[in-house]
């Protein structure tokens, strides 16, 4: 695939960085970030406590794991934590039997509330719009690449992803679908060649611009410039991996190890676990039908980000608890 070039970065990825050692820095740094945060935040809480009367339990406080994401826990000493924890069901799914329809258009219906239009006004005001260049080719891109952005964070960010292919939400998971799937938009828009590539460029920096939001909400303010570089080489080497396991001549089950190695595989091995076989496999399936439905998927409805990824809703409720 064609690397789609960022305006403001000139960086040659001659040499790819270990995913996993980057990602254990940001999670060194964003837990070192965050205790320095909670202790001050403990201790006044407790010298507060000091001018009330009676003893008084601490409440909740939110705890911001090692891969930058917060979640609201019960403090240690509180007697209903760990029966929270019991209850918690344990969540399964026949991977085997999902994914294997067959592919279609991804466009969505005419009367689908979910398709967002291009404001179409008249008189004075479209008039005015007008010199405001708001109906330029370049104006409409930019609108078209933020609607068809927000349909790839749709698809990444909500919980059934995680559930189906019972991954944990962490800054690096979250990244690794997020690159996933701008790299399944990129080869679809590939297929319309030089425009497409143009249009490629405006979704990338919207995806630049949400990542570098993101790596910042994840603790890291120190050096963010290097980080951002840093994922931009893992973003490449990605592209070019799922690139190559997608070839004519690739092994049936590339895909499947290079899933694996960047999104699964926690210690940075490459071969494939038995136990995480199934669900590999599974996701291959899909992102080689959501490849198929978004080549189905007409050129206007890319353009205009009118599509939305297969639904892993349905999936996720055939959860077996």
């Amino acid at each position: 695939m064609d690397r789609v070039q960022p305006r403001h970065l000139s960086i040659q990825p001659s040499s790819l960085p270990s995913s996993i050692s980057f990602f254990s820095l940001l999670s060194f740094f964003t837990k070192m970030a965050y205790r320095l945060r909670s202790v001050a935040s403990r201790l006044n809480s407790h010298t507060s406590s000091l001018f009330r009367k009676g003893p008084k339990e601490t409440g909740y406080y939110y705890l911001v794991t090692g891969n930058g994401f917060s979640s609201k826990v019960a403090p240690s000493s509180s007697p209903y934590s760990n029966k929270l924890e019991q209850e918690k069901p344990e969540v399964k799914i026949n991977l085997n039997t999902i994914f294997w329809s067959k592919p279609s258009s991804l466009a969505l219906a005419p009367n689908s509330p979910l398709r967002i239009e291009e404001p179409d006004y008249e008189g004075i005001k479209r008039f005015i719009f007008k010199l405001l260049l708001f109906y330029s080719k370049q104006s409409k891109s930019i609108r078209g690449a933020n609607v068809l952005y927000k349909r790839i964070i749709s698809q990444v960010d909500k919980p059934p992803i995680y559930e189906v292919f019972n991954l944990e939400k962490t800054f690096k998971t979250t990244f690794s679908l997020l690159v996933l799937h701008m790299w399944l938009v990129l080869r679809r828009l590939k297929e319309e060649g030089k425009e497409g590539t143009e249009f490629g460029q405006y979704l990338y920096e919207i995806y630049n611009h949400d990542l570098e939001v993101r790596v910042s909400k994840a603790g890291v303010n120190l050096l963010l410039i290097k980080w951002m570089k840093d994922l931009e080489k893992i973003f490449y080497g990605n592209i070019v991996a799922f690139d190559a396991a997608m070839a004519q001549e690739a092994k049936h089950d590339e895909l499947a190890n290079v899933l694996w190695r960047n999104i699964f595989s926690e210690d940075g091995t490459d071969s494939l676990k038995d136990a995480a076989s199934a669900t590999v496999q599974a996701m291959a399936r899909y992102t080689r039908r959501e490849s198929t439905c978004l080549s189905l998927t007409d050129k206007e409805a890319i353009y205009s980000g009118n599509f939305s990824f297969t639904s892993l809703a349905s999936a996720s409720e055939k959860l077996v608890r």
